[in-house]
């Protein structure tokens, strides 16, 4: 919340850890201390509507409540069509379909190039990423690198077959495109791949919040996200360790609570044993789901204030 330079923060982990609750939660109180707030879900099974109580769609709506906070649901895979799509930064040209059809997953780089030319063209201060489960959000977050690099070979193809493609030339001018306008249109759409990629690595800029619940497979998934992120040089620095069930009064005849007690305990020594440089905020169980301008305003309370946790009663299941 004090790092005023953020421009996109994602938020993401294993499914049903609790994604949408905390970045719903975080966008409310980011919302407090920044002049407009945006949350995107890019998550197929869209949420923003149960959280915030009211239909968001795939434009910009304002949160009841809010007069800074907007939201919306959009599909990370797109209908994009490919015929004559426009890959320059300026939109000055456009490639024939068979030239781009022929680029493996160039499909879904489209889908990517739409969404990230629509989401820097909103005039927002922040904007907030409810993303997929790990596996869709690391495809998502990796693709400007990836896109880098299959750039570049194609740059380094022009360079060794630059004669061969010369003797192609009348060929492509028949679909009214040159080799050279060809990859023209390609390094200009490298640019602003190399944009979104500068952002992307940039901590000053983009941040990602890891969710997790104190289980082996969250605990997992944890990790193998953080390895990922690291390598692709995406800062990530806050984990929210939800759904902990910390024993109080009520407790101490429950063989099942403490026993679930136990379990849990064992990995939050693990999570603060593995991310001892992180901020780690642990979130307790709560009796009630959380919806609705209060309930968020309520889970964003424990997002930013240290919980204060019960001691667990004396039990030797506890030991």
């Amino acid at each position: 919340l004090d790092q005023k330079s953020l421009k996109w923060i994602f938020v993401g982990g294993k499914g049903g850890v609790g994604k949408t609750t905390t970045s719903c939660s975080l966008a409310v109180a980011l919302a407090k201390v920044r002049r407009s707030v945006l949350i995107i879900s890019t998550d197929p099974a869209h949420n923003l509507s149960d959280a915030f109580k009211q239909k968001i769609n795939k434009t910009a709506t304002k949160v009841n409540g809010f007069q800074n906070l907007f939201a919306m649901e959009i599909d990370p895979k797109l209908d994009i069509d490919l015929t004559n799509m426009d890959l320059s930064a300026g939109g000055e040209g456009k490639v024939p379909t068979d030239m781009l059809s022929s680029i493996p997953g160039i499909d879904e780089a489209m889908s990517f190039s739409e969404l990230m030319k629509q989401v820097q063209q909103m005039d927002y201060e922040v904007i907030v990423f409810d993303t997929a489960p790990t596996g869709h959000t690391l495809r998502l977050l990796t693709f400007p690198k990836v896109l880098q690099q299959t750039f570049g070979k194609i740059n380094s193809l022009r360079q060794k077959l630059g004669g061969i493609l010369t003797q192609f030339a009348g060929l492509l001018q028949q679909n009214g495109t040159s080799p050279d306008e060809l990859f023209t249109k390609i390094e200009q759409a490298k640019k602003t791949i190399d944009v979104v990629n500068d952002q992307f690595q940039d901590p000053d800029s983009t941040t990602f919040v890891c969710v997790a619940i104190p289980e082996f497979l969250s605990l997992f998934e944890t990790e193998r996200l953080v390895q990922a992120l690291t390598k692709h040089e995406i800062d990530t620095h806050n984990i929210v360790v939800n759904q902990i069930h910390f024993l109080d009064d009520d407790c101490k005849e429950c063989k099942k609570c403490q026993a679930r007690w136990k379990m849990q305990k064992k990995y939050l020594d693990q999570i603060e044993e593995l991310y001892e440089d992180f901020h780690v905020v642990q979130c307790p169980l709560l009796e009630k789901e959380v919806r609705g301008k209060e309930g968020l305003e309520g889970f964003a309370k424990l997002l930013t204030t240290p919980y204060n946790k019960p001691l667990p009663p004396p039990s030797s299941s506890t030991e």
